[in-house]
């Protein structure tokens, strides 16, 4: 089940702006909608089970993918691998290769001035990619982010209501306008604010795997979330992060890219910490379709694991999860997991 955002939204918006949390930017409802205060407590009655699914700690799953030198492997059986939380051996209840589970992609656009040249670029690839994974069951969304965080396109299974909304994204430098956020400094990339709400506000109520593609050169500035806090979030979804970096060479005075010591540790570990990974393009069209066929594969090739924590305390606490399948595999998934309960998670 979907829930619409709209309602939260129109509350956000009357908050002051020097509260934390940032807002989509995007059109209020038509004068002659019904009041939001009217239908606000049905989807808070309705979600219960929804973010048992996301946060309940009783069942811990883990999505997870395995590659040796030749490519992803498909054929693992549950007594192939071992999983540990704290460094204390768990035991796997469930094991299931997941090529038909449904699908929850957030696809985060940067649409900043360093993005100019490229972003024509990133609009065809995504399409396409969407074109190529979207199934009936699954679903989509699309946000672009610059000095503010837009929605472009809520949740369809439609890859072309995605593209369409993909082909209206422009480059937003923040002439004449202020920011959403409430920053003082109109310029900036809002990386972190992007990735916070597409995991906290889109993805920690649904269900089944869920994934956030980011195409970004990886520069944040003026976020009011932190690679922390951005990262917490996508963990508390259960969401997998890839970070596709693109850079527009010419912004970068023609050279070579190089996001810089900062920027790279960022977005390794925004990815690595979440299951996902970081490919690298530069500015190279055929780098950047081959980085989408990349993901899809390894969409194709999860694995789901569960298991029952033998610590069921949910006070809260980050807990790591270790994962072998075998000496030679390079096993692909997220660190750990917050023992949140249902109540603190609805807070």
């Amino acid at each position: 089940m979907r829930y619409s955002v709209l309602a939260s939204l129109l509350f956000l918006a009357l908050l002051p702006a020097t509260l934390r949390a940032p807002a989509f930017a995007q059109e209020a409802p038509s004068p002659g909608a019904p009041p939001p205060a009217s239908d606000a407590p049905a989807p808070l009655a309705d979600d219960s089970n929804a973010q048992t699914l996301n946060v309940n700690v009783n069942l811990v799953n883990l999505f997870f993918s395995a590659r040796d030198k030749d490519g992803f492997i498909t054929n693992l059986a549950k007594s192939d691998c071992t999983v540990s939380e704290d460094k204390t051996p768990q035991t796997i209840k469930n094991f299931t290769q997941e090529k038909n589970l449904p699908l929850t992609i957030g696809l985060l656009l940067d649409t900043s001035g360093s993005q100019e040249h490229v972003l024509p670029l990133e609009k065809e690839s995504g399409a396409t990619f969407l074109r190529d994974v979207l199934t009936p069951k699954d679903e989509a969304f699309l946000i672009s982010f610059d000095i503010n965080v837009d929605l472009l396109s809520d949740y369809t299974n439609r890859s072309s209501e995605i593209g369409r909304a993909m082909n209206k994204a422009t480059i937003n430098t923040g002439a004449g306008t202020g920011s959403v956020t409430g920053n003082g400094n109109l310029r900036g990339t809002l990386l972190f604010d992007a990735v916070y709400l597409a995991a906290h506000d889109k993805l920690s109520m649904e269900a089944g795997r869920k994934i956030i593609v980011l195409l970004t050169d990886g520069g944040d500035q003026g976020s009011q979330e932190t690679l922390k806090s951005a990262t917490e979030a996508a963990q508390k979804a259960n969401a997998i992060v890839y970070v596709i970096l693109i850079a527009d060479r010419a912004f970068y005075g023609g050279g070579s890219f190089n996001i810089g010591d900062s920027g790279a540790r960022d977005m390794d570990r925004l990815a690595s910490d979440t299951g996902g990974r970081v490919i690298n393009v530069g500015h190279d069209g055929k780098k950047l379709e081959d980085a989408f066929r990349q993901i899809q594969d390894e969409l194709r090739t999860q694995y789901l694991l569960s298991y029952t924590p033998t610590n069921a305390k949910a006070d809260g606490t980050f807990r790591k999860i270790g994962l072998n399948c075998g000496k030679n595999l390079k096993v692909q998934t997220r660190t750990g997991y917050y023992a949140i309960s249902a109540v603190d998670a609805g807070n």
